[in-house]
Parts: C-alpha cells; sequence; structure tokens
C-alpha cells in the first residue's frame, strides 16, 4: 500500500463559486413603514419599558428586562387565543404552539440565568423563614412544610398573568404544564423565576414584579388600531405575536453586544455561550413567526389589507420593517469580524491565508478549545440567522401567496434580485474558517 504523506497536497485545488451578481446591502424598508410598524406595535413604549435601569449594579438588566417582559406577553397572548370566541379557531393547535413557544423561552432564560457574572447583582426575593412564620403582609407567598427540619417558601408573583391562568379553567392545564416548565429549567441554578412553580429546593426567588413590571407592560395591550377595526380578532393575534417577536429582538441585541465585549476581553467561554444563546434565539425568532400559520386566512388577508402590510416591493417585507431586526441580522453577520482576534493573527493585507492557517492550527492541536467552542458556535449562528430568512420566504408564500413572496414580480431570478434569497443563499461569513475545515479534511485524507 502505497505511503501518503500527512501533509498537505500541494495538488488540492478548490473551486469556490462566486454570486453572478453582488448582494444587495440589507437595509430597513421605508421610514413610513418602518414609522408605522413601530407606531402600531407602540414600539417606543415598549422600549421605554426594555430600557429602565433601576439596579445599577446589575449590568444585565438590558438582557433580562425584554426577555421577562415576551414571556409576560406570550401569557397575554395565550389568554387571548382561549377568550376567542370564534369557531372556526384551531384552539387546539394554538395552545399547543403557544405552549411549546412559552417552553422555548423559559429555556433561554435560564441559560441566561446560568452566567455566573449575572448571579451576584439579580434581584431576588429574600423568603426565608423561621419555624414556617411569614410576615401577615405577604400574602403572595405560600409554606410548605415538608418535615419537621424543612420548611419551603414559595413565593408567587402578584402581578403576571401566569397565576391567574392556573385558575382558569381553559388555561388551567397549558398554565401547569408551563409551571412544571419552569420547575425543570431551573434546576441548577441557586433561585427561581416566581411565578408560583413548585420550588421544590425552597430557593428564593428573582423579584419578577419589580423586573418585569407586568401591570405596565399591560397597559400597552391594546393597540392603536383596536378602535378602527373592532371586528377583526386577528388584529390582537398580530399584534401579539410581533410584542414578543420584538422583544426577543432586543434581548439579541443585547446579547451582540455582551458577547463583542467578551471577546475583546478575551472571556471566549463565555462569548461561546452567548453564542449559542443568540443560536437559540434565532430559532424561537422563527417559531415566533411561524405561528401566522395558525391564523385565519381570510381574516388575517383582509386586515393585512386593511393595515397597509402589502409589500411594494422586497426591500418592503413585513420584516423589513423592523429596523431592530436588520440591525440584529446585520450584526451577527459582523461577528465574521472577531475572527481574527480569536485566533490572535492579523489579517494578511496581501490576501494571503493566514487566518486560514491559524484555524487549522487551532483545530489540529486542541490547545485552545475555549476558542474551538467559539467559532464553532459563531458559526452556527449564521446557520440559525440563514435558517430564519429562508423559513421566512417560506411562510409569506403560505400565508399570503407567492406573488407576495415574490414582492410582487412575475419572475424571480434568485441570482438577480431575491433579496431573501440572498440572505440565505449568500456565501459563508466565515470564508477561511471554511477553508480552514476543507484542507483539514483533505490533509486527514492523505495521512490515513
Amino acid at each position: 500500500m502505497q505511503n501518503r504523506s500527512p501533509r498537505l497536497s500541494n495538488k488540492l485545488q478548490i473551486s469556490i463559486p462566486t454570486p453572478q451578481a453582488r448582494v444587495a446591502e440589507l437595509s430597513a424598508a421605508s421610514d413610513s413603514a418602518c414609522s408605522a410598524y413601530e407606531t402600531y406595535l407602540r414600539l417606543p413604549e415598549l422600549k421605554k419599558l426594555w430600557s429602565g435601569k433601576e439596579f445599577p449594579a446589575w449590568k444585565d438588566e438590558s438582557v433580562f428586562k425584554p426577555a421577562f417582559m415576551g414571556l409576560e406577553i406570550t401569557f397575554r397572548f395565550i389568554a387571548t387565543v382561549l377568550s376567542d370566541p370564534r369557531p372556526y379557531a384551531n384552539r387546539r393547535e394554538w395552545k399547543r404552539r403557544l405552549e411549546a413557544l412559552t417552553n422555548s423561552e423559559i429555556e433561554i432564560i435560564a441559560l441566561l440565568c446560568e452566567d455566573v457574572e449575572t448571579r451576584g447583582a439579580i434581584p431576588i426575593v429574600d423568603l426565608t423563614s423561621s419555624d414556617g412564620v411569614l410576615a401577615r403582609e405577604n400574602s403572595s407567598a405560600e409554606v410548605w412544610k415538608m418535615s419537621d427540619e424543612i420548611t419551603v417558601v414559595s413565593r408567587v408573583s402578584e402581578a403576571s398573568l401566569l397565576p391567574r391562568l392556573a385558575t382558569w379553567h381553559k388555561s388551567e392545564e397549558v398554565a401547569k404544564k408551563i409551571l412544571y416548565s419552569i420547575e425543570r429549567e431551573m434546576q441548577g441554578i441557586p433561585y427561581t423565576l416566581g411565578l408560583g412553580e413548585p420550588n421544590l429546593a425552597g430557593k428564593p426567588s428573582l423579584n419578577y414584579d419589580v423586573i418585569c413590571k407586568p401591570n405596565e407592560l399591560h397597559t400597552l395591550k391594546k393597540c392603536p388600531s383596536d378602535n378602527a377595526d373592532l371586528e377583526n380578532l386577528e388584529n390582537q393575534t398580530i399584534y401579539a405575536t410581533h410584542q414578543i417577536l420584538e422583544s426577543w429582538i432586543c434581548v439579541s441585541k443585547q446579547i451582540l453586544e455582551r458577547i463583542l465585549s467578551r471577546i475583546d476581553s478575551k472571556s471566549f467561554e463565555n462569548a461561546s455561550s452567548d453564542c449559542w444563546i443568540l443560536e437559540k434565539v434565532w430559532k424561537l425568532l422563527k417559531e415566533i413567526e411561524d405561528l401566522h400559520l395558525l391564523m385565519d386566512p381570510d381574516d388575517f388577508l383582509r386586515l393585512k389589507n386593511r393595515l397597509s402590510m402589502k409589500a411594494s416591493s422586497e426591500s418592503d417585507f413585513f420584516c423589513f420593517r423592523s429596523r431592530e431586526l436588520v440591525e440584529i441580522t446585520k450584526s451577527s453577520k459582523d461577528l465574521k469580524h472577531k475572527v481574527p482576534t480569536i485566533l490572535d493573527v492579523e489579517v494578511d493585507p496581501k490576501g494571503g491565508p493566514r487566518i486560514q492557517e491559524a484555524a487549522m492550527k487551532l483545530y489540529s492541536r486542541k490547545g485552545e478549545f475555549p476558542k474551538i467552542h467559539l467559532l464553532q458556535a459563531m458559526q452556527a449562528v449564521e446557520m440559525a440567522v440563514k435558517s430564519f430568512y429562508f423559513s421566512y420566504k417560506q411562510l409569506l408564500a403560505i400565508v399570503m401567496g407567492s406573488l407576495e413572496a415574490r414582492g410582487y414580480r412575475a419572475f424571480v431570478n434568485v441570482d438577480s434580485g431575491d433579496l431573501l434569497g440572498q440572505i440565505y443563499l449568500e456565501p459563508t461569513y466565515f470564508p477561511s474558517l471554511d477553508a480552514a475545515k476543507t484542507f483539514l479534511d483533505d490533509s486527514w485524507g492523505h495521512h490515513c
């Protein structure tokens, strides 16, 4: 058998297809369209709640606030769906989807709570009791006597809708499943959410009502167009769906800022964890958008025209009316600029393969595995971004018709002008990492 050299073959040639047309620069829709979208969702008021700074020592307040508010709006959405009087509404599937969505949100919140840097400053309610006796005014807490030695104190939020959903016959089943999900996901974390979950470990609770401000949040439950369209119940469905979407887009923006900060400070393992959370949030955004599949076609399309949601061109697609979505898309793509910092190598001004060679050494030697974890997570974020836009294009065709998905053009050539297609068909954000893996694979092929 011929002895093959383990070194990279000089004969290896890789043909990387180049796009036939330049990828269009991603930008938000027109100012008027974006402003109408923001007014409809009452985004300026929501942003004010998200950005409130009440805990100076808690640097991740801006991450948790929109996450908790997105979760709380989902509780309100569950109540809205289960109160829908329309006999043709698919309540059973709505209940399943919203339960799954809530579980995904809780999973991400639990991952955020795992961050060691966050734990010290996060506001909690200390409910330690003496012999099971609480102050009389603490009516939102329950005391369970587990044994002579163990007293478990569980605090229940007074303002959140979830404890109320657990007492309503229509939502009792789904609410209890959500409470068990909270108990499961918060295992291993030294505090719990305080929404009425069992809290069998007797852990202190987050001060949910102070962080989330449910009473203030629910004053925004009525959208401006309600008075003009009281007969179309899909109005509240679209309104709640996009308020949840924008809440988690805000979370993504804050996580992206934290990733950049941690990369700059060489905290690669923490940056890696944040990238994996960001990937989950992009998947969550897709899950939220998919709720449009359950809306009644006739009611939705009638409302769509009343709200002027029709896209006159591809740049006017409804998703591009969210300025923040466009921003986090660009920021997720721009993570590629941090690869040289991670690999501790400068970009070759002559276009040489410095980054590729550094990546190959990193992958093969495995000495700095936090960097490998981070690079893998960054590529996972790329995949999640492209999957979101691929799914969104299919969603447009299913919910609004294929002509809408084509931007009202009779024929679309993906290479020449399909904006959504360009996003998910664009070449990799990380060409040096791609080339490093390709050459490393070839090297192992010659070694074996």
